[in-house]
């Protein structure tokens, strides 16, 4: 990996994980000092990644809305219970990250909704706040992952944004693996904008009419 600063483990504990459908299993969440940013972002050890050739590890960025209220403006509820289940299933890590709005936060991030509702997109509601489009980065996530041991992975990401800056920080990006689409008639303006202003795989999909 890349230079970047070291961080260091702050605390290991067991959790049983529980969804609303019925699934659970047994996770270990990872705590940490030393993050870049100086945020609080989880790692969430599922399965036995120390068996897996090649772990398996989705980086998921917090959102409160669709993670805890499931509102359905958005896919992000129902790709994070997807990820759970098929890197337990594999072995790895969900990397959960305070990154709410794509890294512009919650409060901005509704007032984009606002915005959103008299027509604009999610990306030109961004615009007309003056924030970015996109503000994450990634480099606790690569802290992160060096911490943990992980040499090589495979992503479990439709954007290949997060791929090209794990790569760009060092990080061995084996394969990227689709996550799946969850299109609802509330969702659909918003999963386009995401083809059509970054290039997410899961618009393309979308938009090639391979999805109800």
């Amino acid at each position: 990996m890349s230079e970047i600063p070291a961080a260091t483990v702050r605390t290991r504990v067991g959790v049983p994980l529980r969804f609303g459908d019925g699934y659970g299993v047994d996770a270990e969440l990872v705590t940490f000092h030393g993050l870049a940013d100086g945020l609080e972002h989880l790692a969430v050890r599922l399965g036995d990644p120390d068996a897996a050739a090649v772990p398996l590890v989705r980086l998921h960025s917090e959102c409160l809305t669709g993670d805890v209220f499931g509102s359905a403006r958005c896919d992000c509820g129902p790709q994070l219970r997807e990820a759970v289940e098929r890197i337990a299933r594999a072995g790895g890590y969900l990397l959960y990250l305070r990154q709410e709005g794509r890294g512009i936060g919650l409060y901005n991030k509704l007032d984009a909704y606002a915005l959103q509702d008299g027509g604009l997109d999610t990306y030109e509601a961004n615009a007309a706040l003056g924030l970015p489009e996109d503000g994450r980065d990634y480099t606790a996530a690569a802290q992160m992952l060096a911490t943990l041991g992980v040499r090589e992975l495979d992503l479990l990401s439709n954007n290949p944004d997060k791929a090209a800056q794990l790569r760009a920080l060092g990080v061995p990006v084996r394969d990227r693996v689709p996550t799946g689409v969850f299109a609802t008639g509330h969702n659909l303006r918003y999963l386009r904008a995401k083809f059509t202003g970054t290039e997410h795989s899961s618009g393309h999909d979308l938009l090639a009419g391979r999805i109800a």
